[in-house]
């Protein structure tokens, strides 16, 4: 063979995996695709897996179907999609808890958040509101930090466990403010809320969805929220940032994941796909009647932003001394 021969025979050796790989993305989807929620029906992570599910199958060509995995923290349903093909047909209804949150309380994971994930887009995020009984003295955040810095320990909060996000928050706040109070672990924000609305606890780190209709009746009051700027869904509210404590951030967030190796034209796809769903008005205003804001960021984007909030929570869990084995 001629040096040319053999120069032409090597690109195209190289060339032919890259034209695989095209093929494959351009004749995706040819299949349904599964779009598994590691959480239990009904609650916000699935309702946005269902509304985005639903706009998404009807612009790809292809069904969405949602798969509810649940167990063990959403450690079992994150897990699975680790161990899929990675072909773009089975994604992960991902959220702050078991990609951002757990890294930082348990001591072994079957996954590695940064590594065995290829992120496609934050769909949506959330605050979380600072909700206390409203026959509680303290009418503002700051009377609310003045009157437990008074009393260490006299004090308690409610969270949905040990090691959740809410519990992780709190211990922020705590570490920023010097404050000292109680953890009382629940089962469920639900529970927490009810113990809170009876008066048993002092102060919840709760989501929109389970705050607002009780601030609405008047049974809680709403002293601050953990995002950067006032949300939309509670506009009145101070952040933490402006009430003396500046640059404090938490926020929840969901977003779709594909297993790592997943090839980049299908990314790109799928980007395009979500993020126009995320864009059509009547499935973003099913979205924010969810309490969440849409986002809709890059897959650049929603790579750091995952990096930095590991790092966040990591911080958290070991000066707080929290882990869950």
């Amino acid at each position: 063979m001629t040096k040319a021969g053999t120069c032409l025979a090597m690109i195209l050796t190289i060339a032919a995996p890259f034209a695989a790989v095209r093929a494959q993305a351009d004749d995706y989807p040819s299949h349904p695709i599964k779009l598994i929620v590691p959480f239990a029906p009904g609650g916000a992570a699935d309702a946005v897996a269902r509304i985005i599910g639903k706009r998404v199958s009807e612009t790809i060509g292809q069904p969405v179907v949602i798969e509810n995995r649940t167990g063990a923290g959403a450690i079992i349903g994150t897990e699975g999609v680790r161990k899929a093909d990675p072909d773009g047909y089975t994604l992960l209804l991902g959220q702050s808890g078991p990609i951002s949150i757990n890294p930082g309380v348990y001591k072994e994971l079957p996954y590695d958040p940064e590594k065995d994930f290829a992120p496609i887009t934050m769909t949506s995020d959330y605050p979380y509101l600072l909700v206390v009984n409203a026959k509680l003295p303290a009418k503002s955040f700051e009377d609310f930090i003045a009157t437990v810095k008074a009393k260490p320990g006299e004090f308690n909060y409610g969270t949905t466990g040990i090691g959740s996000s809410n519990q992780l928050v709190t211990e922020l706040l705590s570490s920023r403010a010097g404050l000292k109070m109680v953890h009382v672990p629940y089962r469920g924000t639900a529970l927490a809320v009810a113990d809170l609305l009876a008066g048993q606890l002092t102060m919840v780190f709760a989501d929109p969805v389970s705050a607002l209709p009780h601030l609405r009746a008047g049974t809680l009051r709403a002293l601050a929220v953990t995002t950067k700027e006032r949300s939309p869904v509670a506009p009145d509210v101070p952040t933490i940032a402006e009430s003396g404590y500046p640059g404090f951030q938490a926020i929840g967030w969901h977003g779709i994941l594909a297993p790592a190796a997943t090839p980049q034209p299908i990314i790109n796809k799928l980007h395009d796909q979500i993020v126009a769903a995320l864009d059509d008005p009547p499935t973003k205003a099913l979205i924010v009647a969810q309490a969440i804001q849409i986002v809709g960021d890059t897959p650049q984007q929603f790579a750091a932003f995952i990096k930095q909030d590991i790092a966040l929570w990591k911080a958290v869990a070991a000066q707080a001394n929290v882990s869950v084995q």
